[in-house]
Formats: structure tokens, C-alpha cells, sequence
């Protein structure tokens, strides 16, 4: 029979053991889990049809996608005529709901993969603050950017352009819907330019700003797959066939870095700056670390425009392969749109030289409203939430020999900002929060609480022994004061005198 030290030296041996257990499996977990969170991110960002749900994510974004529309209306234009400076009201926002969608998805040998990705946009009335429909006075960009392409020309050509303006009715401001000025409208003029100056004018068949965005793609997109190196999943390899374009100036400048805008690659860093492609802007863009941000309750590293991305090359020597420019805070795109004089900003000229926002009446630049910004998830590089905003303006000035454009003091004339903004939302929301929230903090708990429950068990066992000792010695000490008690009060008995009756 097994004495009772050696059964509570067991026992405290068993208790012990477990706690080692759970201790050794902690502290196992503190190194296993960021690489099953690491194996399990590169095998759901890479783009392979095996990924299942982070690839048909990829292929169709199934979350709200919204692009917000406002127009600048010109409210004096008869005096800007007469070399009064422009007033304008911003009207809108036109809102749409957003779809893109990849197309002709082919797989390369090389780790790429290439695809053409549509945009679809309907109109949301509940959203917007006006209709379609609605009239705005608006620079007549039919009569302003030819005229100031001909601005060097001879006087016959600019008789016989400015005979061709009056001869088909156009002014230096027209009065059309919102949607005719967005989607297009048909003009015989706009044949007859192009017949006048074959290449010269972006614009073919229906004029509208956004004639060509709507049920159209942007390119032919070739990026890597991260099949072969998780690092490079996303990054642009090839537009339309090339390494590079050829708007600019600079071999720099005509570099296609980054992505194609929609992901970037895992494990980010706040010294990473996130650079994409934009074929809107003919040009590669960088956004910067601004802070750390938590989208309804996933972490997310902020990145905002840095203040020299529409600096010219004076102020910052980089972007002088994108000139010749302007004062800083607008970028000439006139290369990339047939020459012609359009620019793009931040809205209202926000973050631009204040010489801008005092040519025109009406702009109120804020950082509130006008400041682009992009959440994202640094563990996986997928956007959360996102807000990017550009403004597209116009060189608008008076051309001698041509009546139309009367005395228009030269001036930047904002013609629209738009906005396109997209949040995770929904069931792809839940499935996001489950993956890169929950999860792992019911991991990191679980390693933590077993390393101090095991603790806690090596404890126990160290300190067992010496209780059950303890209590034994107690017993023990108790049971001897009990037997000697016990033989005094025999003693007494003995030495007492007999008191019983004698007979």
C-alpha cells in the first residue's frame, strides 16, 4: 500500500507535467501563429483561381462603389466675356454606383496574369443632390480649347475657325443637361472640327467629359500573380503591352510603378509607400503613411497624397519631367489628351498655389472635403475604405481673331471634381473581421492564456508538496497532544483518593 508522501509527490508531479504542457504549447503558438497568419495571407492575396474567395473578389468586387460628381457652374459668364474674373457655384453631387469587372482573364507562363477591367456606372437619384437632367451654364470646351490650339496660327485660320463657330451657333459657354455634359451629346460641329483637325481633339463622335468612362475599360492590365514571389503580387508589369509610356519627359516620369490601384502586396510597412498606375492621369501616382486607423474595428494604415505629388519641378525637382508646368499645385495633361490645355488637382485647388483659388470666385479649398485618403489593411494590403478625389480644369483665355472667346482673362477654370469612394461592407465585411480580427486575437488570447495557466499548474505542483507536509505535521502534532492528554487524565484517575462508602 502506497504511503501518502509518495501519492502526493505523484500528484504534484502530474500537475507539474501538465503545467510544462501547457506552457510548452503557449509558447509554441507564440511562434506558430504569425507563420500559419503569414502562409495563410500569401495563399489568399496571390491571384490563383485555387484562392476561391479572395480570387473572385479580385475578379468582381462585390462591395458599394460610388463615383460622386460636382460641376462647376459658371453664374457670370456674360461678364467673364468682358474680362470680368469667373464666378462659379458647385453643383451636385451626381452620384453612381460603380461596378468593375475583370474581363479576358489569361495566365502567363511568366507568373503574370492579364485582364481588361470594365467600369459600369448607374445613375443613384436617392443619392444625388440634383437630376440628370438639370441645366448648368457651362464652358464650351468645342470653342475654348481650339481656339487656344490656334492661338499661334495665322489670321486667315483664325477667321475661317472663328466663321466656322458662328456658322454652327457655338459660343464660349453653352447651357446643356448634366447628363448631355458627362455622357455626351451629339454636335455637327464636333465632325467638322475633326475634319478641320484630324488627330488634333481627344473628343470623337458625342462630346462629354466622360464619354468614354462609362461601359468602357481602362487598358490592358499585365501584374504580377505572386504565385512565384508574394512580393510582388499585384505590381504592374505591362500596360497595353508597355514597360513604360511615353507622355513625359523624363524616363522617370514615364515609369509604370506600382499597382494597378486596387491591392498591393502583404505585410506592409509605414516606410512603404503605396504607388499605383492610373491610365485617368497617364501617369504613375504615390500616396504616403499618414497614421495608423482602425476601419470599424480592423486595422488599417492611413495613406494620404504627399503635398509635392502636383508640385512642379521647381519646387520639387523630381516632377519636373512631367512639365512644362504651371505654379505648383496642378498638373498639365495636355501630353496625354491630344494637347489639349486640361489640368488635374485636388479639388477647389486644394493644397495648390493660392494664385489658383484667386483667379476664380467661388473655390473653398478644405482638407475636410477635398483631401484624398486610402485605409488599408497592412497585413494583407487590401483596402478597407478608401475616398479618392480629382478635379479637372481648363486653360480658358481670350484668342485675338477669334470674337467668340471676347476679353476671357486667362485663368484655370475648374470645370468638375469628382470622387470615387468604396468601403468593405456586407458578408464580405463579416468574412474580412472573422479572417483578420477575431481570429487572430482568439489566437494571440489562447497563447497567452495557456502559458499563464500552465504557469499556474507549475505553481501548484511546487508548492503541493509543502502543504500536504504541512498538514501532515499538523495531524500529526494534534494526534500526540491528544494521547498525552489522555494518559494524564488515566494518571489522575489513579492518584485520586477513593471517596466511595465504606461498609
Amino acid at each position: 500500500m502506497a504511503s501518502p508522501n509518495n501519492t502526493n509527490n505523484k500528484k504534484s508531479i502530474i500537475v507539474g507535467l501538465v503545467g510544462l504542457l501547457l506552457v510548452a504549447l503557449g509558447a509554441v503558438l507564440v511562434f506558430i501563429v504569425p507563420v500559419i497568419m503569414k502562409q495563410q495571407v500569401e495563399k489568399n492575396v496571390r491571384i490563383d483561381p485555387s484562392s476561391g474567395f479572395a480570387y473572385e473578389m479580385w475578379k468582381d468586387l462585390p462591395v458599394p462603389f460610388f463615383m460622386s460628381i460636382y460641376i462647376f457652374e459658371v453664374v457670370n459668364h456674360k461678364e467673364v466675356l468682358l474680362g470680368e474674373k469667373p464666378r462659379v457655384e458647385e453643383r451636385g453631387p451626381y452620384v453612381y454606383r460603380e461596378r468593375k469587372q475583370k474581363f479576358n482573364i489569361t495566365f502567363n507562363e511568366n507568373g503574370t496574369v492579364s485582364f481588361v477591367e470594365n467600369r459600369i456606372l448607374h445613375f443613384d437619384p436617392d443619392k444625388s443632390a440634383g437630376s440628370e437632367e438639370q441645366y448648368i451654364i457651362f464652358p464650351n470646351i468645342l470653342v475654348l480649347v481650339p481656339s487656344l490650339m490656334m492661338k499661334d496660327s495665322g489670321s486667315f485660320m483664325k477667321w475661317v475657325l472663328s466663321g466656322a463657330f458662328a456658322g454652327f451657333g457655338q459660343d464660349a459657354f453653352i447651357n446643356k443637361t448634366v447628363k448631355e455634359l458627362l455622357w455626351g451629346y451629339s454636335d455637327p460641329f464636333l465632325d467638322f472640327m475633326n475634319t478641320l483637325l484630324p488627330g488634333k481633339l481627344p473628343f470623337k463622335g458625342k462630346f462629354g467629359l466622360f464619354a468614354d468612362f462609362n461601359n468602357t475599360n481602362s487598358g490592358i492590365f499585365t501584374v504580377n500573380t505572386g504565385v512565384k514571389d508574394i512580393s510582388q503580387v499585384q505590381m504592374v508589369d505591362t500596360w497595353n503591352g508597355l514597360s513604360k509610356v511615353n507622355f513625359w519627359n523624363s524616363e522617370q516620369a514615364n515609369m509604370i510603378n506600382g499597382t494597378a490601384g486596387q491591392m498591393w502586396p502583404p505585410f506592409r510597412t509605414p516606410a512603404q509607400p503605396l504607388e499605383f498606375y492610373s491610365p485617368d492621369a497617364c501617369r504613375s501616382l504615390t500616396l504616403v503613411y499618414e497614421k495608423e486607423e482602425s476601419f470599424r474595428g480592423i486595422p488599417t494604415y492611413r495613406y494620404t497624397a504627399p503635398g509635392y505629388l502636383f508640385a512642379n519641378g521647381s519646387d520639387y525637382p523630381p516632377n519636373e519631367g512631367f512639365c512644362p508646368c504651371t505654379a505648383s499645385g496642378i498638373m498639365n495633361v495636355s501630353s496625354c489628351r491630344a494637347g489639349a490645355p486640361m489640368f488635374l488637382s485636388f479639388p477647389h485647388f486644394y493644397k495648390a498655389d493660392p494664385g489658383f483659388v484667386n483667379a476664380v470666385d467661388g473655390l473653398h479649398p478644405s482638407e475636410k472635403l477635398h483631401s484624398l485618403f486610402l485605409d488599408l489593411h497592412p497585413l494583407t494590403g487590401i483596402p478597407m475604405n478608401c475616398s479618392i478625389k480629382m478635379q479637372i480644369s481648363i486653360l480658358a483665355m481670350g484668342v485675338s481673331g477669334i470674337v467668340q472667346t471676347g476679353n476671357i482673362k486667362p485663368a484655370i477654370l475648374p470645370l468638375l471634381w469628382f470622387e470615387e469612394s468604396g468601403f468593405i461592407d456586407g458578408p464580405v465585411y463579416n468574412t474580412y473581421y472573422s479572417t483578420l480580427v477575431v481570429l487572430p486575437m482568439v489566437m494571440e488570447y489562447l497563447q497567452y492564456i495557456l502559458i499563464a495557466l500552465g504557469l499556474c499548474f507549475i505553481l501548484v505542483a511546487a508548492v503541493l508538496p509543502f502543504v500536504k507536509q504541512k498538514q501532515e505535521n499538523i495531524l500529526q502534532h494534534t494526534g500526540e497532544t491528544t494521547e498525552s492528554d489522555q494518559d494524564n487524565e488515566a494518571a489522575k484517575l489513579l492518584k485520586a483518593p477513593d471517596l466511595s462508602p465504606q461498609t
